[in-house]
């Protein structure tokens, strides 16, 4: 049984380990053998079933998605970041992400050795051989994302296979294996038109291949020259990549920005029921109190602080109304941070739609008078207190009837991104031109009311990444801000290097409370639960963290490899720099 242990946890799947070795001789208790069951078209789509649970959603008793950024410089949570702190010293014995997404990876490639059995309608089998090949490049692009370059496996194997014993594959050539999945996928599978609701459609793989291709074209890009550099900079590549997909689907035309016509058409976006009618969510997860399916975002949001806060590094992001950087436009002045009314004045309308502001709807009540938002939720345990002062509003659901079980869907995939990726990408080719912008970010600010972006943009004397020209500056500004609190931060810091500029030495920091609106009703609470620096800003990991974040530059961009994988190898498998 030498090397059963190994296979169970990396190859065949996690609930194995420490099973006889007849096991191994075994199908996995989900698959029927090829005699049984690979017959006809639904047989594969009910095998493909078991991958859609794999997609981030709102689930547990939390705000959902809308907290997924909690472990980014956007929303400061009760429990400081661990990875950004950087205070764990050794690598762990195992590692659930790496055992899960490596069993899925076994039984995709289970089905894809199995799919040719089925009979029946072609092109609805080839849809299915595109859900496979999807799925297996999320789980490698997870994979990627987290350890950098891992052994790459595309078959199932025997308790004698080499395979088992794979060194890494550098990160680059398995970014090319995702994208070569990923175009499998993109020729496979039906277009939204034609594809069954609730299932993986052509336009999804080409986001995913632009966010996939951006993400290392980016990281190959601003790592090179460090431990975490490629063997080969490919970036240009990928980037190129990137641009294309997306303006693939621009070019197509099926999919167009949500816009109700009102003034809070942003927020609007963010808490509805049925999104099967709304363009831009290419991909999203319906729920049903009454089928057993549902979440407690409403529970949470926008009616307590869920126990974290928007904060000041984010809210400072959002321009002034003249388009231009609150450090210089003229209808923006420090004197509006002592009100979280005044501070949304003459801005960016998502920041009034992201946090909670004075008489912002709260909760409908219907025959009673409807709760608004006064303050923040500073009074509380840690569940539903706020940490910054500027309290989640994206997102928040206003239908009493939802304040236990909520059923608002929860989107996937929206256009949004992919508009994102296409301008970054040209941008960081530096091929971004201004009929580029036009039809992309311009679309989103358009959207909002705001003015255009230029191509050279006013220079922001603040601006987060002071060596990069002032319009990337600004591409990754209209990131930051279209798509906060979805869970998208972390990957762009990472991607990006940027935890020098963003992340060590830092504290993240909240609403300047002292001097402000709020100061006297939370007098008692001020430098007591409620944490003050020297300038009057809410400072939650004051204690906590005195010094700042203390990221390790040269350790923690990546994760480290299970020290039971390194050794399960034969010394095959190298570890991450820095946790050697």
């Amino acid at each position: 049984m030498k090397y059963t242990k190994f296979i169970a946890v990396i190859f065949i799947m996690a609930f194995s380990l420490g099973c006889s070795d007849d096991l191994l001789d075994k199908l996995p208790e989900d698959e029927i053998s090829p005699e049984q069951y690979w017959k006809t078209p639904n047989d594969l789509a009910l095998f493909l079933n078991q991958f859609y649970t794999s997609f981030p959603v709102h689930s547990g008793y939390n705000g959902g998605i809308f907290e997924f950024d909690n472990n980014s410089d956007n929303l400061a949570d009760i429990f400081v970041n661990n990875r950004f702190v950087g205070n764990t010293t050794n690598a762990p014995t195992s590692d659930g992400n790496w055992n899960w997404n490596y069993s899925s990876i076994r039984s995709v490639n289970f089905y894809l050795e199995n799919s040719s059995r089925a009979k029946g309608d072609n092109a609805l089998i080839n849809h299915y051989n595109g859900e496979a090949y999807f799925f297996r490049a999320m789980f490698y692009y997870s994979l990627l994302k987290r350890y950098g370059g891992v052994p790459y496996i595309d078959k199932t194997l025997n308790t004698d296979s080499p395979e088992l014993f794979s060194p890494r594959m550098p990160r680059n050539e398995l970014a090319t294996k995702i994208i070569e999945d990923l175009d499998m996928a993109i020729s496979n599978l039906k277009p939204k038109s034609s594809a069954e609701a609730f299932r993986i459609h052509k336009g999804v793989a080409l986001s995913l291949k632009s966010s996939v291709a951006l993400y290392e074209g980016t990281w190959e890009k601003y790592h090179n020259g460090t431990e975490f550099a490629a063997p080969v900079n490919e970036s240009a590549k990928f980037l190129q990549m990137a641009a294309d997909a997306a303006e693939t689907l621009i070019n197509q035309g099926d999919y167009t920005l949500y816009n109700n016509g009102t003034a809070k058409t942003y927020w609007d976006l963010f808490n509805k029921v049925d999104y099967s009618g709304i363009s831009e969510v290419m991909f999203w997860k319906k729920y049903n109190v009454s089928d057993g399916v549902s979440h407690r975002v409403g529970h949470y949001l926008p009616h307590t602080g869920s126990g974290t806060g928007v904060t000041k590094s984010l809210v400072d992001s959002y321009l002034a109304v003249d388009g231009q950087p609150i450090g210089v436009s003229p209808l923006y002045s420090s004197s509006q941070e002592n009100s979280l009314t005044d501070i949304v004045k003459n801005r960016d309308p998502r920041l009034a739609q992201t946090i909670a502001t004075p008489g912002d709807l709260i909760t409908v009540n219907s025959g009673v008078p409807n709760e608004l938002f006064t303050y923040p939720t500073f009074r509380g345990n840690n569940e539903i207190t706020n940490t910054t002062g500027f309290q989640i509003y994206k997102g928040g659901i206003t239908d009493n009837a939802q304040r236990i079980e909520s059923w608002t869907g929860a989107i996937i995939f929206r256009y949004a991104e992919v508009l994102l990726n296409f301008a970054e990408a040209k941008a960081e080719l530096g091929t971004l031109t201004q009929a580029d912008l036009d039809k992309s970010i311009n679309l989103l600010r358009a959207r909002v009311g705001m003015p255009a972006l230029n191509i050279a943009p006013v220079p922001d004397p603040n601006k987060a990444f002071p060596a990069l020209s002032d319009i990337i500056n600004e591409v990754r500004r209209e990131r930051r801000v279209e798509t906060a609190l979805e869970g998208k931060r972390f990957d762009d810091l990472m991607r990006w290097a940027a935890a020098d500029e963003l992340i060590v030495g830092k504290r993240l920091l909240g609403f300047k409370i002292i001097g402000s609106d709020m100061e006297s009703e939370f007098a008692d609470e001020i430098n007591a639960s409620i944490l003050v620096n020297s300038e009057g800003y809410i400072d939650p990991y004051k204690n906590t963290i005195p010094t700042g974040y203390g990221f390790k530059l040269g350790r923690d961009y990546l994760s480290p490899i299970p020290t039971e994988e390194i050794v399960l190898s034969q010394g095959n498998l190298v570890q991450n720099p820095g946790w050697e």
